[in-house]
Order: C-alpha cells, then sequence, then structure tokens
C-alpha cells in the first residue's frame, strides 16, 4: 500500500550547477517530491541540452527529458550582478541549494558557502564541486573522466597488458549524486527532527569513486602492494569470469566459493573436476585457474548464452549475460520489476527511461514531469518567491538577465 504524499514534498531545491553529478543530485531529490528550481543560462541552458538537443523544440535533448526531470527551469545569467543578487533572493525560500561550480566562480559571484550560509542558515547547501572546498587542488576543476583518474578507478579498470580505460558509463557522476543525496537527506533529518540547524555538505567528485575502492588503500598500507589491472578476473576468486557462448554472445559466471563450485561441476556434467587435486579447495583452484578457465570456457562455448544462464541459474549458480542497452530495453525483469519507465514527451514520443530508483515500497518515486523547455517557469517562479510584478519580470528580461 502506498502514501499518496511523497516523502519529499513540501522540501524546496534549488539546482544551481550543470554536468552531472550535482544535477542529477536534485534529480533523485525530484524524484521523490521535493519541489526543484533548475536556474539555467538565459539562451543557452544547461549543458545536457546540448548536442543534437540544440536543434530539438525547446532544447530539449534525450538526456535532458531524462535528467531534467521534476523541476522547473528558471533562466539567470549569473554573470551579472543583478543575477547574482536574484540568487541570493532566491536562496532564502529553499530547503536546499545544490551546486558544482569551482569555489573561485562562486567567491567571486558572492554565492560562496559562508556567504549562502549567512542568508539562510537552516538551508542545507550541498557543494558537490572537482576536488572539494579544501585543499590545494579546491580551485581546480573535473568531470566524470578526470574524477576517474584521480580516485585511482581508471588505473585498476581493463586488460593488465593494455592502458587503463574509463568507465563506459559516467559511474562517479552518478555514485557522487547518491552520495550528495544521501548526505542531504541526513542533514535534512538532522535540522528537522534533531533540532539542528543547516549545514554545509562539502564532496569532492572523486571522492565517490575512491570511497568505492574496496580495500586497495588499507592492503597497500599494510602490505605496500599497489592493486593492478586484473580483466575480467580477480586473482583471489576463480572461476569467476565472463565466458563466450555457441551464439556468438558472452556470459558472466561466477561459481569462486567451494559450495558453488560442486554446483558448477555437477551442472557442467563433470563431477570428476571435484575429485581432481587442481581443483579440489579453493587454494588449488587458485593455483590452477588457467587450466580451470580452459574448461569453463570449452564447456560455455557449446551452449547458447540463453540456455548457459537458465541453466546455471537454475542450479543456484550467479550468471548473467552481458547486456547491451538494446537487451536492456528488451529485458522482461526490468519491465516487470519497474526498474525501467515508460513515458511519452510530447517532442519526442514515446520514450524509455531509468525509473526513480531505490523502490520504496509506502513512498515511491514518481515522474511528474519531463526535461522543462528553457526558462519554462522564469516568471512564475520569481513571481511567487520574490514578488516580481509584470514590469519588473519585463525588465529583467529586456537587460539579458533573465
Amino acid at each position: 500500500m502506498t502514501d499518496t504524499q511523497p516523502p519529499l514534498a513540501g522540501i524546496r531545491v534549488l539546482d544551481v550547477s550543470t554536468v552531472l553529478a550535482a544535477p542529477v543530485t536534485a534529480t533523485f531529490l525530484g524524484d521523490f517530491g521535493a519541489d526543484v528550481v533548475k536556474v539555467e543560462e538565459p539562451g543557452r541552458g544547461d549543458f545536457t541540452r546540448g548536442g543534437a538537443g540544440q536543434d530539438a523544440p525547446g532544447k530539449r535533448s534525450l538526456q535532458w527529458v531524462q535528467e531534467g526531470r521534476n523541476k522547473k527551469s528558471v533562466t539567470i545569467d549569473l554573470r551579472t550582478e543583478r543575477g547574482q543578487e536574484l540568487l541570493r533572493e532566491l536562496v532564502p525560500h529553499f530547503d536546499v541549494v545544490v551546486t558544482n561550480y569551482r569555489p573561485p566562480t562562486l567567491e567571486k559571484w558572492g554565492l560562496g558557502p559562508d556567504a549562502l550560509r549567512a542568508i539562510n542558515p537552516r538551508a542545507v547547501l550541498v557543494f558537490l564541486t572537482g576536488y572539494g572546498l579544501t585543499g590545494p587542488f579546491r580551485d581546480r576543476g573535473a568531470f566524470d573522466r578526470i574524477a576517474s583518474a584521480y580516485s585511482g578507478l581508471t588505473y585498476v579498470s581493463g586488460d593488465p597488458d593494455r592502458p587503463p580505460v574509463r568507465s563506459g558509463y559516467s559511474v562517479i557522476d552518478y555514485m557522487a549524486a547518491y552520495m550528495a543525496a544521501f548526505a542531504t537527506m541526513t542533514a535534512l533529518y538532522h535540522r528537522d527532527l534533531r533540532g539542528g540547524e543547516g549545514q554545509i555538505i562539502d564532496l569532492a567528485l572523486y571522492e565517490a569513486g575512491f570511497r568505492a575502492c574496496e580495500n586497495a588503500l588499507v592492503s597497500y598500507s599494510g602490505t605496500g602492494a599497489v592493486r593492478e589491472r586484473l580483466g575480467n578476473r580477480n586473482p583471489n576468486i576463480a572461476p569467476a569470469s565472463d565466458f563466450d557462448t555457441a551464439d556468438g554472445r558472452r556470459v558472466s559466471v561466477h561459481a569462486g566459493t567451494d559450495p558453488l563450485f560442486r554446483r558448477l561441476a555437477h551442472a557442467m556434467g563433470q563431477p570428476e573436476l571435484l575429485e581432481d587435486e587442481r581443483f579440489a579447495e579453493r587454494n588449488q583452484r587458485l593455483a590452477h585457474q588457467e587450466e580451470l578457465y580452459e574448461i569453463v570456457a570449452a564447456w560455455v562455448a557449446t551452449l547458447e548464452a540463453d540456455a548457459v544462464v537458465t541453466l546455471l541459474n537454475d542450479a543456484g549458480i550467479p550468471s548473467a549475460p552481458l547486456m547491451n542497452v538494446a537487451d536492456i530495453a528488451a529485458d522482461r525483469h526490468y519491465r516487470e520489476r519497474g526498474t525501467i519507465a515508460e513515458v511519452h514527451d510530447e517532442h519526442h514520443g514515446d520514450l524509455l527511461m531509468a525509473a526513480p530508483l531505490p523502490h520504496l515500497s509506502g513512498t515511491p518515486g514518481s515522474i511528474r514531469s519531463l526535461g522543462a523547455a528553457l526558462g519554462e517557469h522564469t516568471d512564475d517562479v520569481l513571481a511567487q518567491f520574490l514578488g516580481l510584478d509584470a514590469e519588473a519580470l519585463a525588465a529583467l528580461h529586456a537587460d539579458g538577465v533573465v
């Protein structure tokens, strides 16, 4: 049974950011009911409207349709003094302010942490910058690729005999967005249920990738060992890798524990592997993993991908096909579970996009609106919060401030 009231209804979020982790933070909050106002540059708008979106109706790229959802679009030129004043006047009306401009830029505009805190002590101020608000590199900018390099994630990604590669998705951007959304909710809980005030959330983009480093740092500090690229294999777990199938696809298989390997041997119809001293126990399998991988690969190659995955999962062995986005769009588990949402956009037609995640049983997220036209809500928001009349709004438009 679900509650008709979204869990974040009544929470106002001012999104003063672009590309990609910080605005996605606001999107996540909007998915669960927060009232999000997105500040964009007049005439150009957010970067994610770009590319083909610049030629699309309303400058609404497909990426913007998804990541700009559940937000109102307001245009303000923050490079002008009047634009900066307008933003400072808006801040007291919001519970959360999210930004990712470099600290020197924010300070030049009078929008740094201390300035915003003085304007609205009860606000949760989220600064999701490349290198954070402190430290010798605080003034540097970063994107997902740069943060991945600096966090150590790129270095360990790829095959050992080839140069490192970046992930195919903007993993750090989205990890950072979830971390920032979690921190925002923690700060709001402290403010509203513990009698606290607002506070500053200082998250560096690279820190999201670094926090996912498992035991790499603690192992280095304890043993001096530097984690290197391992490709699809883990030297401490075997067999666990990806394999080619008879129909030209690939499947991922993990049977790295003793119970799972016993199941795998029976599922392959080769129970004699359990008596082979090379594979009888974990340490032996690790020492002879090349021979073991040849055996598993030869067996997988005789079957089609769907057959392998079904057979192994029925035997209690984790396995999945390597999915591309077309596979995902057609996958019944994604659809039936609600991982994918089906929406209709007035310009782009019927679309599939990531649903609000995670799933909440009582107060699930929802898509109430798709990415707005540039500046669609400027006049309404400035009139509502700042009391500007038609004449004042017309003057702002004429001066190019909004």
